[in-house]
This record gives C-alpha cells, structure tokens and sequence, in this order.
C-alpha cells in the first residue's frame, strides 16, 4: 500500500508539472500583462497564484465528481475480490480511457480558447482551431479579472483519475495529499515559468505540444499503472 502511495505522488508531480509546463496559457499571458502594464514582480505573481488557484478549485470540483463516483463503487464486493492490484488496473484503465479522448479531441479540432500576444504586449482571447490563421471577428481584451474567469472555466481533467483512485480505495488521507500536492506543483510550475519570462530568462518552447497536454497526462497514468502491475513499482 505504501508503494502504491508513492507511486500516486509521483504520477500526481508529474501530471500537475506536464499539464501546467507544456500549456503556455498558464504562464505566458501573466509575463505579457506584467510588461504592458509596468506591474512590479509582487503585483505579477499575486495574480499569477489568484487565477491558478481558481483553476485548481474548478479543477478539484470536477475531480471530487470522479471521486464521489470512486467512493460509491469502493462499496461494491466485486472490487474487494482485487484490490491488492487495484491502484494499478484503475490507473491502466483510465490511463488509456484518458489517451483515446484525448486523441478524439486532438483530431476532432476542437474551438478552444487562445491568448495572442501582440508587440506591445497587449493580450487578447478568442476562440480558435489548430491550424486557423483566419483573424477573429471577435476578440476580448485580456485584464487581470478576465483572467481569472477564464482559468477558473478552465478546469484540468486529470483530476479526475487522479483522486478516483484513493476514492475507491477508501483513503480520504490520500486523496487530500494528492490535492495539496497537485496545488503545490501546478502553482510553483506557473510560477517558475512566469519567473522565466518576467526575467527575460527564457524557457523551452511548448507551444507545439499545448494539443497533446491531455495525452501525455493519459499517457503517464498508463504507465505508472502498468508499472504496478508488472514492474513491482
């Protein structure tokens, strides 16, 4: 159990850091209003950690759905009959279930949202696909409150899977550990990022994986299931 308990954590980092590391909407609109509008380094990151919160607390809504589901069918006598291997068939199978929405989204090019960026560091938000170069007819001026609204509509689904598997397991303990955790590392990610940018540091370019964030979370469940399962992890 403890095994399984670390394994958690450890795929827990590394969802929060990939999903908060390779989508440039959480990091780079806060470096280009801190430049347009002269904001000191405090000013900066205090709405840097206001909208990560509220992506978070929307985040931990839908996940608690996925864990009140989890609870309820932690009851049912057919999962007591494996739950020595439980943690890792449950991360296996959302794992994949992950994977394939995530690839249906990435071909079905989905309207999302995108923040452009202009020289003079202005910020503005529209609806767009991969691939349009088309200029939108309607555009919203980005400000540190639309921000906010936007991040909190925004929630990150891994949550789900993430707290769906202590749920069924019964581990209150974990799954409030796996949430200040994923706070911890998200909130520090955006951080970091905005550090790199507000400094003129610079950082690696993960625009180009921004459509496959939900895929790679997928994928690394599925692995640390399978890790489980058959490499005694």
């Amino acid at each position: 159990m403890q095994s399984d308990t670390t394994l958690l954590i450890i795929t827990t980092i590394t969802v929060a850091f990939l999903h908060t590391a390779t989508g440039p909407d959480h990091y780079l609109p806060f470096i280009a209003l801190s430049k347009s509008k002269n904001w000191t380094l405090t000013t900066t990151l205090f709405w840097t950690i206001v909208c990560g919160l509220g992506h978070i607390g929307s985040s931990l809504l839908l996940g608690l759905g996925g864990a009140a589901l989890g609870w309820s069918m932690g009851k049912i006598g057919f999962f007591e009959s494996f739950r020595g291997n439980l943690t890792g068939w449950l991360m296996v199978i959302f794992g994949l279930i992950y994977i394939v929405f995530a690839f249906i989204k990435v071909f079905k090019n989905q309207r999302h949202k995108h923040f452009d960026i202009y020289e003079d560091n202005s910020v503005f938000v529209y609806d767009h696909k991969h691939g349009e170069s088309i200029a939108p007819k309607n555009r919203y001026a980005v400000t540190p409150w639309v921000m906010f609204i936007i991040f909190v509509l925004g929630p990150c689904e891994p949550m789900i899977p993430l707290l769906f598997v202590p749920a069924v397991q019964h581990s209150l303990f974990n799954m409030i550990l796996l949430i200040m955790i994923y706070t911890f590392i998200t909130l520090m990610t955006m951080i970091l990022m905005v550090l790199l940018g507000y400094f003129s540091i610079g950082y690696f370019r993960t625009d180009k994986l921004e459509r496959y964030i939900h895929v790679l979370a997928g994928f690394t469940i599925f692995i640390c299931g399978m890790g489980m399962l058959f490499l005694n992890w």
